[in-house]
């Protein structure tokens, strides 16, 4: 597979075992706003270094449409249909190994919800999500059930496209092949990812609301987020491991 023969971008090498399924993420959103580190430190398990970019954490929102999940050996039939996916996330090392340590996972697809939640541990919630197309422009709708947290935005991508340089705020902020998780703070599991770099553009947003950061008493409404935009991605996903420590 020609994901998996392109790793000359990757900080670290490919895991040495067999990836388990594929993801195809599409029309994807990163907003992020620095933010001091010890503000995040109560909700990062503290086996987990909080990483960091010009001396700032960084909280993000990842919005994106999952245009399928294929299993190995399965690579043309996509066990759910299209759903879309917001998460909020902050940046951390384990042993130098950076990652995505996951906040939330708002998600409007049942399967992810039941499934993936059980198998990746990962905090998934239930909401009524909508991305759709005017124009130039991208609408973004999160409404998490049950609950008073929303996000809600336009997206309009620039022209230019440009792969992020290492080193730099851009490469930091989106090139990221582990992800760290925990469901009790104590057991902390970790799982491997490997896709394509990033193909970004500039784009300018406007956030009609966004209440997604108040779990953690945190208001970025009068500041302005650095934004990425990427017509997607191809991914591989190994399976996760509990991590020993």
């Amino acid at each position: 597979m020609d994901i998996y023969k392109e790793v000359e971008h990757r900080l670290l090498p490919l895991p040495p075992n067999n990836w388990i399924m594929r993801q195809a993420w599409r029309n994807t959103l990163f907003l992020h706003w620095p933010v001091q580190p010890e503000l995040l430190r109560p909700y990062i398990p503290s086996v987990l270094e909080i990483d960091t970019y010009d001396g700032f954490a960084w909280l993000g929102i990842v919005a994106f449409e999952m245009e399928g999940i294929y299993f190995r050996g399965l690579s043309f039939f996509s066990v759910v249909a299209p759903f879309s996916e917001v998460n909020v996330r902050t940046y951390v090392k384990h042993e130098g190994k950076p990652g995505v340590f996951f906040i939330s996972l708002d998600v409007n697809d049942w399967a992810s919800l039941l499934i993936a939640k059980r198998w990746y541990r990962l905090p998934y919630h239930s909401a009524d999500i909508a991305i759709r197309r005017k124009g130039n422009a991208i609408f973004y709708d999160s409404v998490r059930r049950n609950l008073p947290v929303r996000f809600d935005g336009i997206c309009t991508p620039k022209e230019n496209e440009f792969f992020p340089s290492k080193d730099t705020l851009d490469h930091f902020l989106t090139e990221k092949y582990c992800f760290y998780t925990t469901q009790n703070k104590k057991d902390i599991f970790h799982g491997d990812i490997h896709h394509q770099p990033w193909l970004l553009k500039r784009a300018d947003v406007q956030i009609q609301r966004n209440t997604l950061f108040s779990p953690l008493n945190l208001d970025f409404s009068e500041e302005d987020p650095v934004v990425h935009f990427s017509k997607g991605v191809d991914s591989l996903m190994w399976n996760v491991k509990k991590l020993k420590y």
